[in-house]
């Protein structure tokens, strides 16, 4: 008996050490051609103080960004049931069609920024069946919309799906499934469908099995929330979280794409690389100087070589919007004027 036990924890210790060498060691080959692009979201920079449009006039021309993640919100589109606001939304894809960019269209329920499911107040109390029913006339009227515009080069349908982060009723795979196919047979064109994941914590084959692309997040500096047991345990020290370094390296990365193109084939993006803080309270409730300790110059120069140095070659950075706000309300353009070096060759 002690002899087969000696066998299995032997095995498993292989395995650790095999899986451990295979994720955390190696260079993977840097893409040739790399593309930068940002994220956008209507909702953050009213939130920060800013000019939603200006800021959003400025990523297209000061920035000269090609590449657009643009956030929907389905409070900000259908205020009232049946009654909807698309006023927003067209300027920014007209604006984009201008000057030639290129748009990833974010739709759905939960969709990126606190608190991820942005659900009307008259949707709040609906029971889950009428949810879904109100998301996808919602979906068909986004698809129907924007679907001859020359700027749309994709849509992500949902965000991080299969990831239990924000506040939202309900989790559904079957669901899923309904909002990506409606969205493929409205498109006569049929672009790409990105499904986002955990780039940490998810393995991405749902997505991968699900959506056409999937996008991954990469984070280096995070608040991490302990678990409640935790927090209670640590109360009395009034701890509550702590400021982490992921220990990835960029091989990470590399491995885990290397499984979804292997397995499904599909394409990896990273849809969110962090290029702003991420503490204990939102950004807007956040004093500078908590700010700057998970991002500040010298991390997004770093952030940027590491996301260089994972072998893929899309990116679209998470923050342009705390750029402009730095650069505009605190006279500090040093972020936002080392981004442009990405954008402007």
């Amino acid at each position: 008996m002690k002899k087969i036990m000696f066998y299995i924890i032997f095995f498993i210790l292989i395995t650790i050490f095999i899986v451990f060498l295979f994720f955390f060691v190696g260079s993977p080959p840097q893409a040739k051609e790399l593309i930068f692009g940002v994220t956008f979201s209507q909702n953050h920079a009213k939130d920060l103080g800013i000019s939603w449009k200006e800021t959003y006039l400025s990523l297209l021309d000061d920035l000269r960004a090609k590449n657009l993640r643009i956030i929907t919100h389905w409070d900000l589109v259908e205020p009232g049931e049946g009654e909807y606001n698309f006023d927003d939304l067209d300027w920014q894809i007209a604006e984009a069609e201008k000057r030639g960019a290129k748009t990833l269209l974010i739709i759905g329920m939960k969709v990126p920024r606190w608190p991820e499911c942005h659900i009307p107040e008259w949707a709040k109390n609906l029971g889950k069946s009428q949810q879904q029913e109100r998301i996808l006339a919602l979906l068909e009227k986004f698809v129907l919309r924007y679907r001859n515009s020359s700027s749309i080069e994709r849509w992500q349908v949902e965000n991080e799906s299969f990831f239990p982060f924000g506040q939202c009723p309900w989790v559904d795979r079957e669901f899923l499934k309904k909002e990506v196919n409606l969205v493929k047979s409205l498109d006569p064109q049929k672009r790409p469908i990105v499904l986002t994941e955990s780039g940490e914590f998810t393995p991405w084959l749902l997505s991968a099995k699900f959506g056409d692309i999937v996008g991954t997040t990469l984070y280096r500096k995070v608040w991490f929330t302990y678990p409640s047991f935790l927090q209670k345990i640590l109360g009395r020290f009034h701890q509550t979280g702590v400021y982490v370094k992921y220990p990835l390296r960029p091989v990470f990365y590399w491995r885990k794409a290397q499984i979804v193109k292997k397995i499904a084939n599909k394409e990896v993006i990273v849809a969110e690389l962090q290029a702003e803080p991420w503490g204990p309270k939102l950004l807007y409730d956040s004093p500078l100087k908590e700010q700057k300790k998970t991002m500040d110059l010298e991390q997004f120069k770093k952030n940027i070589e590491f996301a260089k140095r994972t072998g893929l070659k899309e990116f679209y950075l998470w923050g342009a919007e705390w750029w402009y706000w730095l650069k505009v309300k605190q006279n500090d353009p040093r972020i936002w004027d080392e981004a442009k070096k990405l954008f402007i060759q």
